[in-house]
């Protein structure tokens, strides 16, 4: 049977594995996977029939069309697998993405593999039966299928007389699109979305029936004629082609002549260490190098860590900042070699997390690299290794609500207003009310024909693929042609190649990817370490602040929660646990970063931990065993990696067992698969000797780890950037936020809420000026202090080019007139946009002056070159505060006048409040109004329907808790205002402020036209 699965996508109907396990309940000896024109699929059925052992083989293969010949090409060995990866590549590489184009001589040069010839019954049948006898006899079938349609048999006997004729043998076929009948309808409706026509507009075009499903092996018997079936078990014995026997080999040339990989890697790393450790390297630390290059020359991964080096020299050489990430990215081999600043002397290495030999997992590391520049790094390895070489992994888009909804509803025959209606207005954050029942209350009628298949095909559709795209930076790189391991093909962005699995299909079948990531924060440090060089000749990089030690006044600041535009820990949740955590140290910064993720939350980890920190609770181990792995994070599991360790010390889990484990926490709210481990687990764990009610508590804190666990290894390197963030904020905080704003976009905070936190920190920042900024924002002298003048880019509507040659025009004393600038010939609507922006201040006045000089065409005549000519009458309108306000940040996105709360309490608009300055004054659960702009909202998977917002006033950010049932009564509040007042209660912990939300109330109205921003839903 030749299947296509849901990644010959818009066609196949169901998953590779719910293909899989349906040929093994109908007992099938064996199932061809066999995409159009691709792989995609095949590692998912794979994967599954090896995780469960089931007795089915799987064949690979893939589905082509050229012209009017449909053949199924299938790989009984790993040179026709590579022949296959070689002519997908090539018909992929010849055209755009999502499409191929298959050439005549691809199918001339197959010379392993088996070709299932399915006839399309028209006049060029003739001409392919004689090309397949004369290219590929004794490879070659005539593939029958039976689907019951109109006139098959007589079609059926114009195949057989074609297999005569040309001497091919008959096999039976499937063509199979879904694993079972029930999904023909979910098939129709994927018809329509590829055909962009509602189902009624395309019925020409779908199924008749649902015989292409997988049926009984009883029904296939009265269908086919055994000899056919019996061809079929032929075929299948000569397929023993394996996914597992593929075997991946990195590039050799990075070692020099003369020398091994090993050796050349020992090289590096006794250079390194001098660099490193220019006292000399402490005892215990030289112990943990030599056992980290015998394991890695042990399990053969030397050019591994070659690669990644090579890609951090280029970085380095080309002054791009980077940090490595990841177990293996935190040994000491990986310091020496530069790959990561993490010091070894700070943080303690635990040997079993560096390439863990027991579970057999290969090293892993991630490289993030400033999220400018990292396309220099792609180029590099592209043109390092050539495009048959390098490629980057795929990442599957799957369907999600939105996009289930949209394009069901319109298969369907729902107006596209409708849709937008429903999809603009549906809370999915709401755990008590579901999206149906919410698609009811808009005016669904949930009970009508129409109404019930909208909802069942959505439920269907959603997961399933829509196409593939690039990974963030996963690349493969090979030492010869990647096409001979997985077809590549072409991504969207120009210069980019991708292949067609996805890192989770890469890791099922262990072969390694170099992950090159992009991370806006390292483009924000390496600029400020550049403000800092030029303003103050300080050089620094992060390798110094981490041996510099841990600085008391920094944590101090983040004990304050004091952490605006510092990685990782600017969240309102971050912000609300600095302050009860209360890092100190280093390591403390690792568990910070770390405890505020739904794992620890969902398992209930959060409250133990800070009560043990605080004295509040006895710490207690069952075993000696126990505390090996959790005496670091006082007894309660922070970390992905202690949890799986502790289903191999506590109950008794082999390697292999973990990496399943791993896997399956990976994904076990989408699959399910970690219920099957509770048993094991508890049963392992009382055999041991450990109580019940202790390895219960052990898996539901796994469970809360499924999909969201955090390793420590990458909280280990994001701790080195978020501690760097923090000292830079409080020696350098000018510098910093500097850099922030020339970085964006990136992290939690837009350009208005730096900039205020910038103020509340007595830091001058200079407005947007023709004549005094650059296109960047940059550092000046104001009063002896540093300040921040704004820069052009800030400007809306103004294009880089344009600023650029505004800049390069510009007199070293700036421009003296409107008309100097007028004859620079730039576009009408640059001038303007630089008006509205009040850039022209010092030339014209206020911007509607400016504006209003624009207007007056007589300076760039030639009949008045040279010529002083007369000012415009001046523009008579004069702006109010509020005018400018909102001409700020229409023009800008912020103003440096008085806060919108400002202005409209002056205005006596808000009534009375309280602002965010005195709620420390108010009493532990008094009730309170407070009023701010809406600069963000988060629901949390685990937050139990909960939804932070964060109110901006004049004072700072205020930070707002909504429950469910509040979102809900109130929805039209909550989803769509910019200014909201809340009335509700405030609630003190230590030095935590919450305001708990109990009304509402939308005061948009009053802002006008402003354009505020809001951060929603991260």
């Amino acid at each position: 049977m030749f299947c296509q699965t849901n990644f010959s996508f818009l066609q196949g109907a169901s998953r590779p594995e719910e293909l899989v396990r349906q040929a093994d309940f109908l007992s099938y000896t064996a199932l061809a996977i066999t995409d159009e024109c691709s792989l995609a699929g095949v590692v998912r059925a794979h994967t599954l029939i090896k995780n469960q052992q089931l007795d089915l083989q799987l064949i690979v293969g893939s589905l082509m069309r050229f012209e009017t010949l449909e053949v199924v090409l299938l790989c009984p060995d790993k040179a026709a697998y590579s022949e296959l990866c070689r002519v997908i590549t090539n018909a992929r590489r010849r055209s755009e993405k999502g499409h191929y184009q298959l050439a005549e001589w691809d199918l001339l040069s197959l010379r392993h593999c088996l070709l299932i010839w399915l006839p399309q019954g028209c006049e060029q049948d003739a001409h392919w039966g004689a090309w397949l006898m004369r290219h590929h006899q004794g490879r070659s079938w005539v593939g029958i299928q039976r689907h019951l349609v109109n006139q098959e048999q007589r079609f059926i006997a114009h195949c057989e007389a074609l297999a005569a004729r040309y001497q091919l043998p008959v096999t039976a076929c499937g063509g199979v699109l879904m694993h079972h009948s029930e999904r023909l309808r979910l098939q129709h409706t994927l018809t329509a979305i590829r055909l962009n026509q509602p189902i009624e507009q395309v019925k020409g075009e779908l199924l008749v029936n649902a015989e292409r499903a997988l049926r009984s092996r009883d029904k296939l018997s009265k269908l086919f004629k055994a000899p056919w079936l019996a061809e079929s078990l032929r075929i299948a014995r000569r397929c023993t082609f394996d996914l597992d026997s593929l075997r991946y080999q990195y590039p050799a040339e990075l070692v020099p002549e003369g020398k091994t990989a090993m050796q050349h890697l020992r090289a590096l790393v006794q250079a390194g260490q001098q660099r490193r450790f220019p006292q000399g390297v402490p005892a215990d630390i030289a112990q943990i190098i030599d056992k980290e290059l015998a394991l890695i020359e042990e399990l053969d991964y030397p050019y591994f860590f070659l690669t990644i080096h090579d890609l951090v020299c280029f970085a380095r050489s080309k002054g791009i900042l980077y940090q490595g990430r990841g177990s293996a990215a935190n040994s000491v081999v990986c310091y020496c070699l530069e790959i990561t600043a993490v010091d070894p002397c700070q943080v303690s290495v635990l040997f079993e997390r560096f390439i863990s030999k027991e579970r057999n997992e290969p090293p892993d590391i991630d490289v993030d690299f400033e999220h400018e520049r990292r396309e220099e790094v792609i180029q590099y390895i592209y043109h390092k290794y050539g495009r048959k070489r390098a490629a980057l992994a795929a990442t599957v888009i799957s369907y999600r609500f939105k996009s289930a909804l949209r394009d069901v509803g319109k298969a369907l025959g729902i107006e596209t207003t409708q849709l937008d209606y429903f999809i603009r207005n549906v809370n999915r954050r709401d755990r008590g009310q579901n999206w149906q029942t919410q698609l009811a209350e808009l005016g669904l009628q949930s009970e009508s024909h129409k109404g019930q298949q909208l909802i069942t095909l959505v439920e269907e559709i959603m997961g399933f693929p829509r196409h593939l795209s690039q990974h963030v930076g996963g690349f493969v790189i090979s030492a010869g042609p990647l096409h001979d391991l997985v077809p590549v093909e072409n991504a969207a962005m120009a210069e980019r190649t991708v292949i067609q699995w996805d890192k989770d299909d890469l890791e099922s079948l262990r072969l390694l990817k170099v992950d090159v990531l992009a991370l806006g924060m390292l483009s924000a440090i390496r600029k400020t370490f550049a403000l800092i060089a030029r303003h103050t000749s300080r050089q620094l990089d992060l390798a110094e602040l981490t041996r510099m030690g841990d600085d008391p006044q920094v944590y101090k600041m983040l004990q304050r929660a004091d952490t605006v535009g510092v990685f990782q820990i600017e969240s309102r949740a971050q912000m609300s646990m600095l302050p009860r955590l209360k890092p100190s140290c280093y390591y403390d910064l690792v568990i910070q970063i770390a405890i505020v993720r739904p794992g620890p939350i969902q398992g209930d980890m959060v409250h133990p931990f800070l009560k043990r920190r605080n004295g509040e609770e006895a710490i207690t181990y069952p075993s000696e065993e126990v505390k090996s792995v959790l005496s670091r994070t006082m007894g309660v599991p922070i970390f992905q990696e202690q949890v799986i360790k502790l289903a191999m010390v506590a109950a008794g889990f082999s390697g292999g067992e973990a990496d399943q484990l791993r896997r399956a926490m990976a994904s076990w709210k989408k699959s399910g698969e970690l219920m099957q481990f509770k048993e094991k687990l508890i049963n392992g764990m009382q055999q041991r000797g450990y109580e019940v009610s202790f390895a219960e508590r052990i898996f539901e804190q796994i469970c809360g780890f499924g999909e969201y666990g955090f390793p420590e290894s990458h909280s280990a390197s994001f701790a080195v950037l978020a501690y760097a963030s923090a000292w830079l904020k409080y020696y350098y905080p000018a510098m910093f936020y500097t850099a922030l704003l020339n970085s964006l976009p990136m992290g939690f905070y837009s350009a208005s809420q730096l900039i205020q936190d910038a103020r509340r920190h007595q830091i001058e920042v200079l407005p947007v000026c023709v004549n005094a900024s650059e296109y960047d924002h940059h550092i000046c002298q104001q009063h002896d202090k540093f300040a921040i003048r704004l820069g052009l880019r800030l400007v809306k509507g103004l294009q880089r080019h344009s600023a650029e040659q505004l800049l390069a025009a510009r007199p070293d004393t700036g421009f003296s007139d409107m008309s100097a600038l007028q004859r620079l010939g730039l576009p009408a609507n640059t001038l303007e946009s630089l008006a509205s922006a009040n850039a022209l201040k010092t030339l014209q006045g206020d911007r509607y002056a400016a504006r209003w000089a624009l207007m007056d065409k007589e300076h760039t005549l030639p009949l008045f070159a040279g010529h002083s000519v007369a000012e415009p009458a001046s523009c008579v309108f004069q702006p109010d505060d509020m005018d400018d306000l909102v001409e700020d940040y229409a023009a800008l996105g912020l103003t440096l006048g008085q806060h919108p709360v400002t202005l409209l309490d002056k205005a006596g608009k808000l009534g009375r409040f309280t602002r965010m300055a005195q709620l420390s004054a108010c009493r532990h659960k008094s009730l309170v109004t407070v009023v701010g702009i809406v600069t963000g909202k988060q629901a949390p998977g685990t937050a139990g329907g909960v939804t932070f917002f964060t109110l901006e006033d004049d004072t700072g950010n205020i930070n707002v808790v909504v429950w469910a049932g509040t979102a809900r009564a109130q929805k039209q509040a909550y989803l769509s205002a910019k200014l909201l007042e809340v009335k509700g209660i405030v609630e003190k912990e230590g030095e935590v402020i919450h305001v708990i939300a109990g009304r509402l109330i939308d005061r948009s109205e009053i802002l006008g036209t402003l354009h505020s921003k809001s951060r929603d839903f991260h």
